[in-house]
């Protein structure tokens, strides 16, 4: 395979146009790519960050796209399934053009695959940092009672009066999974996203899920997150029906979302509402990277 079978550009709108019927053709697997790329088209010139672009890159032979990557500003190398030999001449026309990268966030085939390339061609050594499931909804198995009695207790979409509240839990999730977030609310994964809220009867929020706009078909579920002292009562399984739902009710034909393999209470909740697990995920960092888990999807 030659390095020239990938092409590079700094124009997600080019990028799209080539690339964009491959990563709808498979909706699941693409949902990182899908959403990162369709929030920075959306946001246009504004998305890039100082003198540093975004690089995006489709593998192409004989006319047919058959893989992608991207890489943000400062940011880690997100690539589509690979081969290890597609990875290791990735690595290879990466490290030739003095591209420095603090981690690889893939399928787990395609990380570790990578990983191990990107060390062959440049010494860095990579450390596993993150490793998840990715679940794709089957068929929607709501909880039965939902909590509070489902004519009590109600989900809610968030409104602009929510902001406050959005951002302050949306904080705490990602604390509580040791992620780093940008400083500006904008540049975070969940600026762009749709929230709703399991209220109890008298109005009060409980848990929160967000989730993505559809794009190809998809819908991913994310955050879904419940306060300390508010869990074991079924509130996420109920906001999560919610959200699910109404992926659902716009034409979703994939809903996904990820989760910590670590966690059996949150696996055994999606898997208990109808999602099944489609494969594993994983993100290395490569020696030198900042410490804290990477803002990745």
């Amino acid at each position: 395979m030659r390095p020239d079978d990938w092409h590079l550009t700094a124009d997600v709108e080019d990028f799209l146009a080539r690339a964009g019927e491959f990563l709808r053709s498979r909706p699941t697997p693409h949902t990182q790519t899908l959403t990162v790329t369709e929030k920075l088209r959306r946001r246009g010139p504004e998305a890039q960050h100082g003198a540093e672009a975004a690089v995006f890159g489709r593998l192409e032979r004989a006319g047919e796209v058959r893989a992608t990557f991207y890489r943000l500003p400062s940011r880690g190398l997100a690539p589509t399934t690979l081969t290890p030999e597609q990875a290791d001449t990735l690595a290879a026309h990466l490290a030739d053009l003095g591209h420095a990268l603090p981690y690889v966030t893939a399928d787990q085939s395609t990380a570790s695959a990578f990983a191990e390339a990107w060390q062959r061609h440049t010494g860095a050594t990579p450390t596993l940092r993150v490793r998840l499931h990715l679940y794709r909804l089957g068929t929607l198995t709501p909880p039965q009672p939902f909590p509070e009695g489902r004519g009590r207790g109600r989900g809610r979409v968030a409104g602009e009066e929510d902001h406050a509240q959005v951002v302050h839990w949306c904080g705490e999730f990602a604390a509580a999974v040791d992620e780093v977030l940008p400083d500006s609310w904008a540049d975070t994964r969940f600026a762009d996203k749709h929230f709703t809220f399991w209220e109890t009867p008298d109005g009060t929020p409980v848990s929160i899920a967000g989730s993505t706009s559809m794009i190809g078909g998809m819908v991913r579920v994310d955050p879904v997150y419940t306060p300390p002292h508010l869990r074991g009562r079924g509130y996420a399984a109920a906001v999560t029906t919610e959200v699910t739902r109404a992926a659902l009710a716009t034409g979703a034909r994939d809903v996904v979302l990820f989760t910590d393999p670590d966690n059996p209470t949150s696996n055994a909740l999606y898997q208990r509402l109808g999602y099944v697990q489609f494969t594993d995920w994983a993100v290395y960092d490569f020696s030198g990277a900042a410490a804290g888990r990477p803002a990745w999807v």
